[in-house]
Formats: C-alpha cells, structure tokens, sequence
C-alpha cells in the first residue's frame, strides 16, 4: 500500500495535488474538536465583523465565528460524505462479487434489482423521505438514505470484474480445494476489486456531498446542524451579498471548490493508476 502511495505521489501530479488540498480541508476540519464554544449556538460574538486578524474568517449575521463554524460544517459534511461511501461500497462489493460469481438467477435477480435503483430519480426521493421524516432527519439518517441509492453503477461495474475472475484458475483450484463460496469471494477475488473500491470511493463521496448541500442550501435538511450547505443555506436566508457580508459566502465557496477539486483529482488518479498502461506512461515505460 504504502509503495502504490509513493508511486502515485512520485508520477502523478494530480494525486499530489488533491493529496494536498484533501489535507488542507482535513486539518481545517480537525481543528473543529478545539472550537471554544458549540457551534450550534447563536449571538456568542459580534455580528457581521469582516475578516480580522480577531475573527480569521470573519462573523456572521447569526454572531457566530466563522473560522470555528465553518471548521465544524466540513467535519460534519466529511464524515457525512465517508458514511454514505463506506456503506455504499459495502453494498455494491456484496452485489457486484455475488452476482458475477455465482450466476445464473442469482445475477438476473440482483441485477433486476440493481437497475431499478438505476432508474429510480434520486432527488424526488430525497426530498420525499424528508417530508416524511421532518422531525427526524438527521445526517445518519440521511446517510443511510443516500448508502441505499449510491451504489448500483459500482455494483455492476465490481460485477464485470467478477464475472472474469470467476473463470480464472485460481478460483477454480479454489473450488477444487473446498473453500466456500463466502471464503473464495473475501480472500480470492476481493483483492482484485479493491482499487475500483478505492477509486468510486472518492466519486461517491463527492456525490454525496454535493448532494447533501444541495438539500441543505434549498432547506431539506436539519438546518440547525452546521454543515456546507446549513452555512450557505442560512448565508442565503440572511443575504449575505446583499447586506455586503461577502465573506460569508466567498470563503465557504472556496473551501468547497478545494474539496470537490481535490477529491476529483484523487478518484481520477486513482482510475488512471487502475488502468496499467496508463500507470506505465506516468512511470516513462
């Protein structure tokens, strides 16, 4: 592991580059749990104070310090983004390596179901759950929600990958040898899956986050929790530009731009490194 993360740092610039603009905003999220107060509360400094060598990143109309909401808005959002990746992963690792393995009307019904989750518009359904569930949704439930919609395209893609190394010898001196088919799934086939884990890892993410500040900034989320989209929903609700409270939009936008550029430079390095001519032309075979 530890010898793909110096070769990609070495011979991929794009790696490095969203190596350390991922790193920034995790350091700046990580400074979160030394905030001096609960950033929930309101009115705990002056209001619509510009940037300062006092307030680094100014304060809002809502008397909170930006430096310390923001901080918390991307831990949450970042951890937000990591629930819905990982449990998404786990469900399109499940499908995908069951489907191609096991074949027959195992993988016409899995991918049955994989194409109505395809096909089912993922926004209505959002915003219907959060009628639904006003009083009750929080990010874990949120998170949830959206793991349930965010793993289909991977699954079937982890699908076609499975469906070669079933035929391969070593599954099939597996077979020979007793091992189950649970066994031959973990230990056999799922090393080979992991880089595409790895890489649709950093694309989920970033969909999730996206779509999760665009609930938050039209309202459809528990505002009262800091979040990207809660501090731009409520910079909006305040008109921030109108008022001239200009950094409350421009320095949560910037930090945005850097996460979602960094983390798309990850997932991209990440697929060329996949592909293993391209990982040679990087290296000058």
């Amino acid at each position: 592991m530890f010898a793909v993360f110096r070769d990609l740092i070495r011979y991929n610039i794009e790696f490095a580059i969203g190596v350390t603009l991922v790193g920034i905003i995790l350091i700046f999220a990580a400074l979160s749990y030394f905030a001096p107060v609960d950033q929930t509360l309101i009115y705990v400094t002056i209001p619509d104070q510009p940037p300062s060598w006092q307030y680094w990143f100014g304060t809002n109309s809502r008397g909170q310090d930006l430096f310390w909401q923001l901080s918390t808005a991307f831990r949450n959002s970042l951890m937000f983004g990591v629930t819905v990746a990982v449990l998404s992963r786990i469900i399109s690792l499940t499908v995908g390596l069951t489907s191609g393995y096991m074949g027959g009307w195992v993988d016409r019904g899995l991918m049955f179901i994989n194409d109505i989750f395809v096909a089912v518009p993922i926004f209505p359904v959002l915003v219907l759950f959060y009628f639904v569930l006003r009083n009750n949704m929080d990010s874990m439930t949120l998170a949830l929600i959206m793991a349930c919609f965010g793993w289909p395209f991977d699954a079937r893609l982890i699908r076609s990958v499975a469906l070669g190394l079933k035929h391969r010898e070593f599954s099939r001196h597996a077979v020979f040898a007793g091992m189950s088919t649970p066994k031959i799934l973990l230990e056999e086939h799922l090393p080979y899956v992991m880089p595409i884990v790895f890489s649709t890892f950093m694309a989920n993410m970033l969909w999730s986050i996206g779509l999760e500040v665009t609930l938050a900034v039209l309202g459809f989320t528990n505002i009262n929790q800091p979040t990207i989209g809660t501090v731009l929903y409520w910079a909006n609700s305040h008109s921030a530009m109108v008022v001239g409270v200009w950094w409350w939009i421009v320095i949560p936008v910037i930090l945005i731009v850097m996460t979602f550029i960094g983390l798309f430079l990850l997932a991209v390095s990440m697929n060329e490194y996949i592909d293993p001519r391209s990982r040679l032309r990087r290296m000058g075979a």
